[in-house]
Parts: C-alpha cells; structure tokens; sequence
C-alpha cells in the first residue's frame, strides 16, 4: 500500500437514531362502540456499533466519510402497530483501533478482535402508545410517550497497529532492510534518512511451522518528544508490542576516518540511551517491555558485544542483514522472549490525546429540524405535564 494511503487516525461526527413517537389513537370500527385505546409504541433509533475486520489495516476508508447518522425509529400506529426500528449504521475498524472522545481527549474504547462489537452511541427508545396508559379511571388516554432523543457525539480513532516484535531505532539504522531479510514484506530501502514514512508488518518464520509478526515504524531522533523529525507519532504502534528490538548500527568513523572497539561501544550506548529517553517520554509504560538490542552493519566493522551486555543488562547480538551474520540466532532470541509468560499479556493505558482546537472550531455539523410540535423529555413546554408517564416504560 502507498504511504498517502496509510491513514492510522481520523475525526469523525456519529449521532444514533431518535426514538419512534408512540401512537395517539381511539380505535374506530362499525358495531364497535368505544373502541378505547389502540395507539402502538415506537420503534427504537438505530445504534452506532464499532466492528473490528481483521481484513483491514488502515483507517484510510473513514478518511472522507466524516458524517455517521443512524436512521431513526418509525412512529407507532392504530390497532396497536409499532413502528419500525432504525437502521444501525456499523463501522467497520481494524483491530487494534482506539476509540478517544473527539472534544475532551478522554479514552473511551478499543476493539482488539475479529468481528468484536462496540455499541458506541445508543439509539433512543421508541415512546409508548396511549394504549399502555389505559385504566380504570382513565379509559380514553388522549396522549402517547415521545421517544427518547438521539445522542451525538465526535469520535476520534486511532489505529495501533498490533505486533509481537517492535523495531526502534534511528534513521538508517537498517530497520527496514532487517525486515526485508527476515519476511516477506517489500519495505522502501535507500541510503536517505526517514525513508520509511508509514510502519510496515512483515511475518517472520522460525522452526517448527511458527511465526510471529514485526513492526517497522519509522526512525526516531533526539528530541523527536518535542517535534523533531517526524516526532513521536508512530509510537503508539509499538505500545502493543510485547518485545522491543533497539537497532543501532556499530559503523561510526570518527574523525580519522576509523573507530576504535571503545569509540563505538560508547557512541552506541549513548544512541540506545537517547532512543530510550525519547520513549519514556511518551509513555513510561514502554520501558517495562522486554527489549534486546542489535547491533547493525557488522559485516563492516566487528565488535565484542559482550561488554556492553553487561553494563546494559539486555541481550545484546551483532548481525549483517547483507551477510546473514547473526539473523538465525536473533530470530531465536526473539521467539524465546515472545514465549515468556510475562510477554504473553499486553495491557496497555491509554493516556488521553490533545485534541486540536481548531478541529472542534471547523466541526460544522449540520442537524436535522425537528418536526413542529416535537417535544423530547429534555425540551418539553411548561404546560405539558409528564407526571403521567412516571413508573410506565423508559423512565423507570
């Protein structure tokens, strides 16, 4: 798919059906006399309901479909008729979508698997029809229940993107050539910084028929927290990932053109520290995940890694994607970390997101006019009296 049609987060405006009016209504028949009360109920408005599709990835379809109505409820009719219920609009997501509140930033939901359902706004239920309000002092009820008014909101929604394996680094570091070795997937390679613009998945075989799945998301730099680069963005998709692999590359000349073995174990523990300052600083949840380290590129320049993997204290192995040095041994280190019990449960919390003001400012929605002499229980005139509805259908 091409990186403009990658969309992980869109703002949309949903409103569920209002609830069908119930039915006023005497019955009239030949050689019935005082028929009484026949008026039928009204059919319940249609709901708003999130569905998770395995089969999709992106958000890209609810890019230019910025309106989501549900259909509302039909009134109800003589001889005690109901009225028909709203249509329910379902929204088809990927999994692993979040769903935030679009004025406040406040977390509401997340759907995690195939065919999961999320009622996300609730349709109005149908009024009652005069028969219901019958009685032995009251055999002729000439008024019916309103129904419930519909409920609206804007929803913005947010795909992280669900993967065992996470690969963070800094641009050129050899993220995208590593999946492009160890997968299937086709990721843009060039000798540029931030060539990968949108993460990439790749399915990564080990022994025995298994796989597990990796994420490449795009580089990272020092003060990406503050807007540098292409910020901190495309960290949420490696929020769900329950191992993290730092990638840096062990190729730093220095000013004679040559590094020393002490040179580039420092350089590179200082870019692994800077990548794991920038990811406490979007979520400090990030550093409570496993995390290994590869050192890149070593077919150029060959290291110890020893060392450092004791004054880090994570695994530490050296590869060459070019060469294949390394891979077979990373992969089983990685398929080892994923089958631990702790690593088996992802949990993470959602902080709420800073919603733009100038989003809610532009958010022109347009609302349908109510019908003349439509009262709902919120917007009723002074001399209509609801006492009688009390203890009979919705309001209870």
């Amino acid at each position: 798919m091409a990186n403009g049609n990658f969309i992980d987060q869109v703002r949309i405006y949903c409103r569920s059906g209002k609830g069908g009016a119930g039915c006023m209504h005497l019955h009239r028949a030949k050689y019935v006399p005082k028929g009484g009360p026949d008026g039928g109920d009204g059919g319940r408005g249609g709901h708003i309901i999130l569905q998770g599709n395995r089969n999709l990835w992106t958000l890209l379809h609810l890019k230019y479909q910025k309106h989501i109505l549900a259909t509302d409820g039909g009134h109800g009719g003589q001889s005690r008729s109901f009225g028909k219920d709203g249509e329910d609009k379902i929204i088809q997501v990927p999994c692993g979508t979040v769903v935030y509140d679009g004025d406040t930033g406040e977390w509401l939901a997340e759907i995690k698997e195939d065919k999961e359902q999320l009622v996300l706004l609730k349709g109005g239920r149908g009024g009652l029809g005069n028969w219901h309000f019958r009685s032995a002092t009251n055999q002729t009820p000439r008024y019916a229940q309103p129904g419930e008014p519909a409920q609206e909101r804007n929803i913005v929604l947010q795909l992280k993107v669900l993967a065992d394996v996470g690969l963070v680094g800094f641009p050129n570091a050899g993220k995208s050539t590593l999946l492009s070795v160890v997968s299937a997937a086709k990721p843009e390679i060039a000798d540029y910084p931030f060539t990968t613009l949108t993460p990439q998945l790749g399915i990564v075989a080990v022994r025995d028929n298994c796989s597990f799945c990796m994420a490449d998301i795009p580089g990272i730099i020092e003060g990406a927290s503050e807007g540098k680069g292409l910020g901190l963005r495309f960290l949420r998709h490696i929020e769900r990932n329950a191992v993290l692999l730092f990638m840096v590359p062990v190729a730093v000349p220095d000013r004679d053109g040559d590094a020393d073995e002490q040179s580039a174990l420092a350089h590179i523990e200082k870019e692994y520290r800077i990548l794991l300052a920038e990811l406490e600083k979007y979520n400090p949840e990030l550093l409570t995940k496993a995390r290994l380290l590869a050192l890149t590129k070593c077919d150029i320049q060959t290291l110890d890694p020893q060392p450092l993997q004791e004054k880090l204290g994570i695994p530490v192995f050296c590869i060459s994607s070019v060469t294949g040095m390394g891979i077979p041994e990373l992969k089983d280190a990685l398929w080892a970390e994923l089958q631990k019990e702790q690593n088996q449960v992802i949990e993470i919390s959602h902080a709420p997101i800073a919603v733009d003001a100038r989003d809610v400012a532009d958010d022109d929605t347009d609302t349908e006019e109510d019908e003349p002499g439509t009262i709902y229980l919120n917007e009723v005139d002074e001399d209509w009296d609801l006492s009688k509805y009390k203890g009979i259908g919705w309001d209870q």
